[in-house]
């Protein structure tokens, strides 16, 4: 059986025994999974949580261990790649993604692979998710970024009735200006770099978009939308620090910041505390996703008030998994990119 590795910097295909379920563990045939920023983050040496690749896969059940109920061969099922203890302080306090635990669980071998291992700890904590019939493979490879949206709504506060503004309109920060516009935002404005991305996110819905080297742009928005109070929420979807400047800029006074990307390691923010201070200016990083969240953006994706599929722009298998790299991280070419498996 094939999966792919990280090696070197590159990513590789290596032949590994097919995996085999034990006692309340499940085997998945993969059909789809997403190739995500942190997977190329991981390619750049630039996050170091963890060395595997692949965490949006999809797929259908192939082996059901002993003493698991509710899950039959054949079923096409969503995995969530990692799962909280549910019992540490962080966990009890409701934070269960920065359990000290949660990033150490992980998918074997990995989402790239032509099936995958799911532990009892993942079957046990709910991250296998029936589909509902309607979702395609390639909406199902989506409701893990769609869901890291969801939970970064809810620690922020969201609430209907919020301006926000996107810097990144890369697959997840297209999710972000989505699901805020789905879950009651009045404006959803972005900043994005590609032009592709940018047709992508005014085909989308999304009030105004602008290209961020024109930082009048961005403030001119802005401040003709709100008023000239800034927005209630500023998203920083990319790892590039000049965003996060952008971001503190356009926020209005006693709003928030919510650092959604992953910076690169080492990333530095030079900004005057005392503007903060006096401002009020919540700075608020979110990682990852919960069950609950992923969930929530099924039922949404399942009563069509979610669109996903169009935000898959190539497909490319397991066998050219390289290619897929390559084009992910060509922004101007490809918005959301999908390796395929046997069971596609």
């Amino acid at each position: 059986m094939r999966f792919a590795q990280l090696e070197s910097g590159t990513v590789r295909l290596v032949d590994v025994p097919e995996p085999h379920a034990g006692p309340g563990e499940l085997v998945v045939r993969m059909a789809a999974c997403g190739v995500c920023g942190t997977d190329l983050e991981k390619l750049k040496g630039n996050y170091r949580a963890s060395s595997i690749l692949g965490h949006e896969p999809v797929g259908l059940v192939s082996e059901v261990g002993s003493g698991v109920s509710g899950y039959e061969t054949g079923d096409r099922v969503f995995v969530h790649h990692h799962v909280p203890c549910g019992a540490c302080a962080v966990c009890v306090r409701g934070d269960p993604t920065f359990c000290p635990t949660y990033a150490t669980t992980n998918l074997d071998p990995g989402g790239f692979s032509e099936s995958f291992r799911v532990s009892a700890r993942h079957v046990k904590a709910g991250a296998v998710l029936r589909l509902a019939p309607g979702i395609s493979w390639d909406e199902g490879s989506l409701l893990e970024p769609a869901g890291c949206v969801v939970t970064a709504l809810h620690r922020v506060g969201f609430s209907p009735g919020t301006s926000v503004f996107v810097y990144g309109l890369g697959p997840a920060g297209l999710l972000y200006a989505r699901l805020a516009r789905a879950m009651g935002a009045t404006w959803v404005g972005g900043a994005e770099l590609s032009p592709r991305r940018r047709a992508v996110a005014e085909s989308g819905g999304i009030d105004a978009v602008v290209d961020p080297r024109d930082p009048q742009g961005v403030s001119s928005v802005v401040e003709n939308a709100t008023e000239g109070r800034g927005v209630d929420l500023a998203v920083v979807a990319t790892s590039a620090p000049a965003a996060i400047q952008g971001a503190l800029e356009i926020v209005r006074r006693a709003g928030t910041v919510n650092l959604f990307g992953v910076p690169a390691t080492g990333s530095r923010l030079d900004y005057d505390l005392l503007q903060l201070y006096l401002r009020g200016i919540r700075i608020v990083p979110t990682y990852a996703t919960t069950e609950p969240d992923i969930r929530e953006v099924h039922a949404q994706v399942a009563a069509r008030r979610l669109r996903l599929a169009d935000l898959v722009s190539e497909r490319f298998p397991l066998s050219d998994i390289a290619s897929a790299f390559a084009r992910a991280r060509d922004a101007d070419s490809s918005v959301k990119v999908v390796v395929t498996g046997p069971a596609y």
